[in-house]
């Protein structure tokens, strides 16, 4: 026993040695003087233990009781167990080994000590195995009476876009899967693209489209496979042999029926697509050869006067948007490379001959369809990268718009286009003049693009009257509600006061910003030393030491040329996986992501010394040049040296809004650590963190959501009115894309299809699967 306790007391000595010294330094930052507290009693107990002194032990459990006095003290809210699990373990573990390692069945303290190790022991195992526990984040009021289930006589609809239709909602009005039965949910058939995966960059995110009896869908690198619906049997495959210099994505495909097609006339239906290289392209839906009627051979070129085109600068990963008889296209573009980037300019083509009907160009309001003078789009504009939503009744086009030039640099954006950063544009549908735009980020600095497409849909006004609603959902978690005839808040919206200094002198600083301040945020804690946040107390220091030497201001920090700290991140709250909804029950379903990320602006001398140890980004995350300006970014994730997250969980949640209240009636983890661990060592364990997700949710008549996104290796299935985890269906790697729903032709059966293709932390894949119910 004496050398155990020898040891332990080596153990324990590292620890307070790591403790007081990072303690000390994190109390001179003007931060928690706990650590340095704990450090110098584990000290103390170490030479009473060397000692074979009984009182170490008395010290030991001291530090536990300041613990929880302490984190009774610091952690609040959302989260609030995985802030006490942070704490709590290291110091209830010193506790329990301690108290055994002087236990003694000859005396009373002997005695007490193996009864408090026992204790500790129960306790440590409770507060862990909570961790497995899937626990809402915030409980539902909703009871499964009270959720309607829509009467429904589940004939096949064909989901012909990539959110089912051009509404952008995802609900599918069908019954055979329900909250009774869809634990029953197996794989029906697995079809295998056989992919390229030579891009590390490449990311299969795609939703297909299902017309009769076939589904399309399209890999990263844009080759379209048509499957029978109901059997998984390839019928044609087209390979666009595109390349990527960047990212690799195909979320979707559009699809045009040519109503006034003779009988048997090639082309007739066409599935659109487009391209990571710039093509726009419309393939026969019978046979996939390209449609010869269209543009040059079927082909045309995105490309063309768009300006510079440096190597993966500009090109498509959003489906294109079928509206009517035109063809709707906006285009990735490569983030703070330089200022003469590509324009953002939206096109849209005829559908049937691929003739270019107009353009709206963000920065020249004069342009209607070509560039003027035989000239150029406007470089550097506002770009429309994520999918756009069509309203057939109105005639409109809701497009979710970027930012121009640089994002962290704003003094040289095109003056024409600065009402059009980080707005929904509303563009009529045959001329594309803009009938009216909400911008949800004034002068922005942040990467707060609207990254999804927008929801259209029928919400209550304040007098309680239906209204034809456009809900956008944004990276801030603010979600804003308007009437999509005139682009009036249906939901109140203020402008708050936020940071006006911090920044270099150059940028444009708006001393308000707007906030939808009757509708839920989602992600809406602000960050503070006691929300830094690590598995252990000894990580969970570092990053209390790192935020205290970072400038934070909330939600609107500007960065600078110090490091500075950004919640929510660059990746959201919402993106591009947008939301589902329930029209009979008025509820819509969001996923989310909750990383915070740390910035600093660099002069070109600190840029310049940074590029002899180190390669810029090309996708502008990381080291980017934004060339054209006296400064430089570096920015990233904000992780400890273990590379875990920083900030207390959730870092990603499932969340049921009620639209008629504008309240969350439920919110749920998004997900499991299964497949992660520190250092990047899997440990397996199925930890309810809720981590952040990708994708979107599909929801169905009958009271489903179906969702993975998520960062472990399941299809789940959500009851849509509790949030309940009705199923989990395993998968063979991660899934980045949305999940559909429908109907077989053939068999009457519904199916869930989903591309399951890999996921931050996992493997890539080229599996598409199809779920049903057994025979």
């Amino acid at each position: 026993m004496e050398n155990l306790r020898r040891a332990f007391s080596v153990i324990l000595a590292i620890a307070a040695i790591y403790l007081v010294v990072l303690g000390g330094r994190l109390l001179l930052l003007g931060g928690s003087p706990y650590y340095l507290l704990v450090g110098v009693i584990y000290a103390v107990a170490v030479w009473l233990m060397w000692k074979q002194d009984r009182r170490s032990v008395g010290l030991i459990g001291a530090v536990l009781l300041i613990t929880v006095l302490w984190s009774t003290w610091e952690v609040h809210g959302i989260g609030a167990y995985w802030g006490w699990l942070a704490r709590l373990m290291v110091p209830l573990g010193f506790a329990i080994v301690s108290a055994l390692l002087f236990t003694s069945f000859r005396d009373k303290v002997g005695k007490a000590c193996l009864g408090a190790a026992a204790l500790g022991a129960v306790c440590f195992v409770a507060v862990f195995a909570r961790a497995f526990i899937n626990v809402p984040y915030i409980a539902t009021a909703t009871t499964r009476d009270d959720y309607k289930i829509a009467q429904s006589d589940n004939k096949p609809i064909d989901w012909t876009a990539y959110s089912r239709d051009t509404m952008g909602i995802r609900f599918s009005p069908f019954t055979q899967i329900n909250r009774d039965n869809v634990k029953d949910l197996k794989v029906a058939w697995t079809y295998r693209t056989g992919r390229d995966f030579s891009n590390a960059n490449s990311v299969d995110q795609n939703t297909p489209l299902q017309i009769g009896n076939t589904l399309y869908a399209c890999t990263p690198e844009n080759a379209v496979h048509a499957i029978d619906a109901t059997t998984g049997e390839r019928k044609w495959l087209y390979e666009a042999k595109a390349k990527s210099y960047t990212w690799a994505r195909c979320r979707g495909l559009g699809y045009y029926e040519n109503t006034a097609a003779a009988s048997g006339e090639i082309c007739a239906r066409r599935i659109v697509g487009n391209t990571v290289d710039g093509r726009l392209y419309e393939l026969d839906a019978e046979t996939g050869a390209l449609c010869p009627q269209f543009g040059t051979n079927g082909e045309v070129d995105l490309r063309a006067n768009m300006g510079a085109m440096g190597p993966g600068y500009y090109y498509q990963n959003s489906a294109p948007l079928v509206a009517g008889d035109k063809i709707i296209v906006g285009g990735w573009v490569a983030d703070n490379q330089n200022l003469s980037e590509p324009s953002g300019a939206i096109r849209a083509f005829d559908a049937l001959t691929g003739a270019l009907v107009w353009t709206w160009d963000p920065g020249n309001p004069d342009v209607a369809r070509d560039p003027l003078n035989g000239g150029e789009y406007t470089a550097g504009t506002p770009n429309m990268w994520t999918h756009a939503a069509f309203d057939p009744a109105l005639g409109v086009v809701y497009a979710p718009m970027g930012n121009a030039g640089t994002d962290y640099y704003n003094a040289t954006r095109p003056e024409h286009s600065l009402e059009y950063n980080a707005a929904l544009v509303a563009l009529d549908v045959n001329t594309g003049k803009p009938k009216w735009s909400f911008q949800t980020v004034h002068d922005d600095l942040w990467d707060y693009d609207i990254p999804a497409q927008p929801a259209l849909l029928d919400m209550k006004n304040d007098a309680g009257q239906m209204v034809p609603a456009v809900l956008i959902f944004t990276k801030r978690g603010q979600i804003f509600a308007l009437d999509r005839r005139d682009g009036k808040p249906i939901s109140k919206v203020e402008e708050l006061p936020v940071p006006t200094t911090g920044t270099v002198p150059e940028n444009r600083v708006s001393p308000t910003q707007p906030y939808s301040v009757d509708m839920p945020t989602i992600n809406s804690e602000r960050f503070t030393e006691a929300s830094s946040w690590g598995m252990t107390m000894f990580d969970q220091l570092l990053c209390r030491i790192s935020y205290k030497q970072m400038r934070y201001d909330g939600d609107f920090t500007l960065p600078g040329l110090d490091w500075t700290l950004s919640s929510p991140g660059v990746l959201g709250g919402q993106n591009w996986g947008s939301a589902s909804y329930d029209p009979l029950n008025r509820r819509l379903f969001v996923n989310d992501i909750r990383l915070g990320d740390v910035k600093r602006m660099m002069t070109r001398p600190e840029y310049d010394k940074a590029l002899e140890t180190r390669k810029p980004s090309a996708d502008g995350h990381g080291l980017a040049p934004m060339d054209g300006t006296p400064y430089a970014i570096e920015n990233g994730n904000w992780y400890s040296p273990l590379g875990v997250p920083c900030q207390q969980p959730p870092l990603g949640t499932v969340t049921a809004i009620d639209l008629d209240t504008r309240s969350i009636a439920w919110q749920v983890p998004g997900g499991t650590a299964e497949q992660l661990g520190p250092l990047n060592i899997k440990l397996g364990l199925p930890l309810t963190l809720g981590m952040p997700t990708y994708a979107g949710t599909s929801v169905t008549a009958g009271g489903i959501v179906f969702f993975a996104g998520t960062q472990d290796f399941y299809l789940r299935a959500y009851d849509a009115a509790t949030g309940e985890e009705l199923a989990k269906v395993p998968l063979p790697i991660g899934a980045s894309a949305t999940p559909m729903v429908f109907i077989s032709p053939e068999n009457g059966k519904e199916y869930v299809v989903l591309s399951v293709g890999g996921a931050a932390h996992s493997a890539a894949g080229d599996y598409l699967m199809a779920f049903a119910l057994p025979e």
